[in-house]
């Protein structure tokens, strides 16, 4: 990971993909100081309980809104990369320079993917099961295909979609030939074997392959923002309800279940489906629109996402926020504000000094990239 010193000028970026970047940066930093439990905690036994469940992952079978944050960053990687190959292009570098970088920037993603998971209390341990390690295969997929015809790419997430339904379906190894069980499905099986471990909240290694449709998907659509159509929000739009309807409906007929921690094939098509509409209204409301007030709040944290998921994922959860809650909440109990409370404040200020820090890189035009 490097840092790059850049003019701080904006005026020519999409704007809708810094925000939404920006905006799926915040929650995940939210979440990494450990608001939406203390939240939760809180609204115990009242009618806002179901609400904040919402900011958890679904146990199992079904989709709530944190299912959509993990579709969203690597769809997002996937816009990016068209912005950023283009520019390649217009400089002059051959595909051969691309592909070394891509592959370069890939393994850079799956060291700090699996350092993020190695630092455990009993020792060092290899886990598969990050978001950076995963979209570290993502990216170099999409990359490999981005040349094809868009009818091509689509084809290709197609066959990826029906892989992982047969590898699911249909390799019957004894104890995990059960494809929609925890703990007993094939995915699980495969952590075995690169592993030697099953995740025991039901996370599998092979997300990869599914999740590489939003990676691809991503891709087709920053080369759709890149091109001279148009009707970019009607395509958008009529991507998302393709892929709505088509996830959802294979939920409700009992074909195959929405369950995001095994990534299958409805539940990869019903996230693609919300992340597309999501593009499609910020880019209304930001790019078209020209609504650019008031987003420099997530603008100054999607420009650097990648520093601040690091630090939140590996300085925060192993030092920082324990420290800044020691010392809050001490001085809190010297005045007798609740407990909850508490640590309800004590999240919003861990946020607030990652967001400064993050404020401060952007003002010094200081941009952390692989």
């Amino acid at each position: 990971m490097k840092a790059e010193f850049f003019p701080p000028v904006i005026s020519n970026r999409l704007l809708s993909l810094d925000f939404m970047r920006g905006f799926i940066m915040v929650l995940l930093t939210l979440e990494s100081t450990g608001l939406y439990e203390h939240l939760s905690d809180v609204a115990q036994g009242t009618p806002f309980h179901q609400l904040t469940q919402q900011f958890f992952h679904h146990p199992w079978h079904g989709l709530h809104f944190w299912d959509l944050i993990q579709p969203g960053f690597m769809f997002m990687a996937g816009v990016s990369m068209a912005y950023s190959l283009k520019k390649q292009r217009d400089q002059g570098m051959s595909w051969n320079a691309s592909f070394l970088k891509t592959l370069k920037r890939c393994g850079w993603l799956f060291f700090w993917g699996v350092l993020d998971y190695a630092v455990r209390p009993h020792g060092l341990s290899f886990e598969l099961w990050d978001v950076l390690a995963q979209l570290s295969f993502t990216t170099l997929i999409a990359f490999l295909i981005f040349n094809w015809s868009n009818t091509a790419q689509i084809i290709f997430c197609v066959f990826l979609l029906l892989l992982t339904e047969a590898l699911y379906r249909f390799t019957n190894v004894p104890n995990f030939n059960e494809p929609f069980t925890d703990q007993h499905n094939f995915g699980n099986y495969v952590d075995l074997i690169l592993m030697n471990k099953i995740n025991h909240d039901g996370w599998v290694a092979i997300n990869c392959i599914p999740t590489a449709v939003h990676t691809i998907a991503g891709a087709l659509t920053g080369k759709l923002f890149l091109s001279n159509k148009n009707n970019k929000i009607k395509q958008l739009l009529l991507w998302s309800l393709i892929c709505l309807t088509t996830g959802y409906a294979l939920d409700i007929l009992n074909i195959t279940p929405i369950i995001k921690r095994i990534a299958t094939s409805s539940f990869t098509l019903a996230s693609l489906g919300w992340c597309l509409l999501g593009l499609a209204f910020c880019y209304w409301w930001i790019d078209v629109k020209i609504h650019k007030k008031n987003i420099l709040f997530f603008l100054v944290v999607g420009m650097n996402s990648l520093f601040i998921y690091l630090f939140f994922e590996i300085v925060g959860s192993r030092w920082f926020n324990d420290y800044i809650t020691a010392i809050s909440g001490g001085l809190m109990r010297m005045i007798n504000i609740p407990i909850n409370l508490s640590l309800i404040i004590s999240s919003l200020i861990i946020f607030s000094l990652e967001w400064s820090l993050c404020y401060f890189l952007y003002k010094r035009k200081i941009f952390f990239k692989l």
